[in-house]
């Protein structure tokens, strides 16, 4: 069943009912200030840092599970209800939440009043805007009173939810009830010592009242949905001091039958320089210049239209560097919109702040965001550009890198590890797609230090370089890569040993030696370090290209030989160099990685669709017998059913969960890719259409999240609840998959010369027609497809036929029609 539907005209998922299997929830904010929230008004806000700069407090693992957000009560004549559904929950007469684009959109209506509420963050603002349109749809006259309510969050997440010895005695806040612009109150906890910022919440008119002790508003004994406040029908005044500091204004609303009237609520950012942290001399009062510059820019409902509108445009431009009109509107919507709107979101957070990350345990990771850059570089290339920097200065002079990085300060830190050796060659990844679509090789150029450390730096081409030969220096007996830590499948632990409960797989250690090796990771140096060797050539080093094209062949013959089982690629050889991922064994005797992988990387390919004797076409043959389901490929078969030592985590999920037999959705693309390159873009589009959310709406009772964004694991078939979805939004599946649609199915992606037209999706969509914008230049590219296997494009470049399927770039501001038949 659904519980909505897309409203593809307004770039809208519109959800119908407070009631979904799981909170929905959207992003709002795309440069420095973030909020996530869920059609119920949950979740929270923070600056840059969900850990380091939390705003608001939301509490996790809590009944229900959306317990916390930004929510507006409505006391109408002593009926206390929210238009959120939550947290009173009383029925509505009517409930929509149209998450958008940047914006979030509740509106509920109940005993004559509708109010609907817009969020979003304004570019270049480090705010949340919520308008608030309040309307009387009665033939009578109401007398409302409306209070917000935000609960703060002592800045640091973590210590927020754990010291509380010191953080309930920390509480301080200031109240303005006469502000140039309204009322506002001031979140200042530790302000008077090390800090120098502080948060501001405000409405655009004064104020009935006002409080900021949660205590007080709440009730004792009381959840936030039974407050005493709003049942009270007026605020108590309360001053936070220590314990619990929350921003509540009361409003009173007078409304002749049809009438409608606005309000703007406000929470903020502010940084002081030190010299202007006061506003007196005895430093008690917050200088509130930059507080009031922010409330003055949004003091009125024409200016947060404004600011909603250019928000609007901003996507608007965005949006129409690729796009796909064709005939199937599933395809178009996730395409044109949620896909690469997801590339965006996962840019900004990476894996660090959703409805499953806290925001506390996870920064910026280094694979994950190099990964992530494959499905953003071509909307915000500047940015991408960045990015790179800022994760090559995380690298470590021996190529090896942090896993992650704290996106507050742009440190690596070890808080999960470090020594995951698949990591450096997504630095290379992330580079050469970053110069395929922009063509910057200065950027090889850019000084960048090591781990951050001032004189280190040296050209981002050393860093590559130093990414290339950790690999070439960590290799096991059988030639094959070492895996270090883990690879890409971070529970795949063949060093880790742990018996010890609550030890960290990823940290812990308890054998050492170069034994335990990665066919994955070999296959990732096949795929870049041919791309390095193409760099290099490139960059006039042709000693260095001819040695490392050498090294690739090298790793090649080590896939095909050692790495390869008879039917598919062997996962890796664990510590004790027995194969992991192989038909003797049974259980774990196929992993979908390395089938993935290897065909993309272009291993075993063979002639085309039909050479069933090619190594490729046998793996991903062998991952359609034995990884197959209707919702998606398992990551391997059969699963652990017991715990494997040797191991490490992967065999501590239940059987159909996660990394043991769970459908791990970002490594189904690889697959896709892998059946496109042989040939069988059939097979390839059935495969995206099982994981790809838009397909998946008719069964979200079974899938359970968000019907528009990608879930990062869907219950395997070894699973109690197979095809139950977990983990939305943060998740690699962003930017492979629309890697996967884009580049792949729909055939159309950058190369360092030109674009590459070579779509292979079958004979489901007969035609369709691909707008791409790339480094200037406009392509209208129409296909028509007989779906035949094995075919290839035949193009013509305004109107001239082609040989191969190179368009070269075209000058900045031309127009290219490209017509292409299969």
């Amino acid at each position: 069943m659904r519980y909505g539907h897309f409203d593809d005209e307004a770039r809208e998922y519109v959800v119908t009912t407070p009631h979904t299997p799981y909170p929905w929830i959207n992003y709002l904010g795309s440069e420095r200030f973030f909020s996530l929230i869920s059609h119920q008004a949950g979740g929270y806000s923070f600056f840059r840092d969900a850990r380091m700069r939390r705003l608001t407090r939301y509490r996790y693992n809590n009944i229900p599970a959306d317990a916390g957000g930004r929510y507006l009560y409505v006391n109408d004549g002593g009926d206390v209800w929210t238009p959120s559904w939550l947290p009173v929950k009383a029925d509505l007469d009517a409930f929509e939440a149209r998450h958008g684009l940047g914006y979030t959109r509740i509106t509920g209506e109940r005993g004559g009043v509708r109010v609907d509420t817009l969020h979003f963050v304004p570019l270049g603002e480090d705010a949340e805007v919520q308008k608030i349109t309040v309307t009387n749809t009665s033939p009578a006259a109401k007398h409302l009173t409306l209070f917000t309510f935000v609960e703060f969050c002592l800045w640091n997440a973590q210590d927020d939810q754990t010291n509380y010895q010191r953080n309930l005695s920390l509480g301080e806040v200031e109240v303005e009830q006469d502000g140039p612009y309204g009322s506002a109150i001031y979140h200042k906890t530790e302000y008077r010592e090390r800090r120098d910022h502080y948060a501001v919440f405000a409405v655009n008119q004064h104020a009935d009242g006002f409080d900021t002790d949660r205590d007080t508003f709440v009730g004792p004994w009381n959840s936030l949905g039974e407050a005493a406040v709003p049942r009270a029908g007026a605020s108590a005044g309360s001053v936070a001091s220590g314990w619990y500091p929350i921003g509540s204004h009361s409003v009173a609303v007078d409304l002749a039958p049809g009438e409608s009237r606005e309000l703007v609520v406000v929470l903020g950012y502010v940084e002081n320089p030190d010299e202007e942290k006061w506003a007196d001399d005895a430093h008690q009062l917050v200088n509130r210049d930059r507080a009031h510059a922010l409330l003055g820019r949004f003091a009125t409902a024409a200016q947060a239209d404004a600011a909603f509108e250019a928000l609007r445009a901003y996507w608007t431009g965005l949006l129409s560097t690729y796009s796909v009109t064709s005939g199937d509107e599933k395809l178009d919507r996730m395409v044109n919109v949620w896909n690469q709107y997801q590339c965006m979101v996962t840019f900004n957070m990476s894996r660090s702040a959703s409805y499953f990350e806290t925001g506390i345990g996870r920064g910026m990771g280094f694979r994950d965001s190099n990964q992530d850059l494959l499905g953003f570089v071509h909307l915000v290339p500047e940015r991408a550009r960045e990015r790179i920097v800022d994760i090559a200065s995380t690298q470590l002079a021996d190529g090896s890198a942090y896993h992650q990085y704290q996106p507050l300060t742009k440190r690596g830190n070890n808080d999960i590890g470090s020594g995951f050796n698949d990591d450096p060659l997504w630095l290379i990844a992330g580079v050469a797609a970053y110069i395929r679509e922009t063509g910057d090789w200065p950027i090889l150029d850019e000084p960048v230090p090591f781990d951050n450390e001032v004189g280190s730096e040296v050209p981002l081409w050393e860093h590559l370089t130093r990414s290339f030969e950790f690999t070439v220096a960590h290799r096991g007996p059988h030639g094959l890569p070492l895996i270090g830590r883990a690879d890409w499948n971070d529970c795949l632990n063949l060093n880790c040993f742990s018996t010890t409960p609550g030890e960290s797989f990823q940290t812990t250690e308890n054998k050492a030696g170069g034994v335990a090796e990665s066919v994955f990771i070999a296959a990732m140096f096949v795929k870049y370090g041919a791309e390095y060797a193409e760099l290099a050539e490139r960059r006039g080093l042709g000693d260095a290209a001819s040695r490392a094209r050498a090294l690739v062949d090298e790793m090649r013959h080590a896939v095909l030989t050692d790495g390869w089982d008879g039917r598919w690629f062997l996962r890796a050889y664990d510590y004790f160099g027995n194969p992991v991922g192989t038909d003797a064994k049974p259980e774990g005797k196929i992993w979908i990685e390395p089938q993935g992988f290897a065909v993309l990387a272009g291993i075993g390919v063979g002639s085309g669709p039909d050479d069933e004797g090619a190594p490729a076409i046998q793996a991903l043959n062998s991952s359609a017998e034995m990884l197959g389901t209707e919702h998606g490929l398992v990551l391997q078969y059969p699963a652990y059913t017991t715990y494997q030592v040797e191991l490490g985590e992967v065999s501590t999920y239940p059987p159909g969960y996660k990394e043991n037999g769970g459908i791990f959705c970002h490594n189904n693309p690889w697959v896709i890719i892998g059946e496109t390159i042989v040939g069988r873009g059939d097979v390839a589009f059935d495969y995206y259409k099982r994981i790809t959310p838009a397909y998946r709406e008719d069964i979200s009772d079974v899938h359970r999240l968000e019907p528009y964004v990608y879930a990062q694991m869907i219950a395997g078939k070894e699973a109690v609840r197979h095809g139950e979805a977990k983990n939305s939004w943060l998740t690699g599946t962003a930017a492979w998959n629309f890697v996967a649609v884009s580049q792949h199915l729909l055939g159309v992606r950058p190369d360092f010369d030109g674009l590459v037209v070579d779509p292979q999706i079958g004979p489901e969509v007969p035609s369709f027609t691909v707008t791409r914008v790339a480094r200037g230049a406009t392509y209208v590219i129409d296909v028509t497809n007989s779906g035949v296997r094995g075919s290839r494009g035949r193009l013509v470049v305004d109107g001239t036929p082609v040989e191969g399927n190179l368009v070269p770039y075209a000058p900045a501001g031309t127009t290219v029609h490209v017509h292409v038949t299969l």
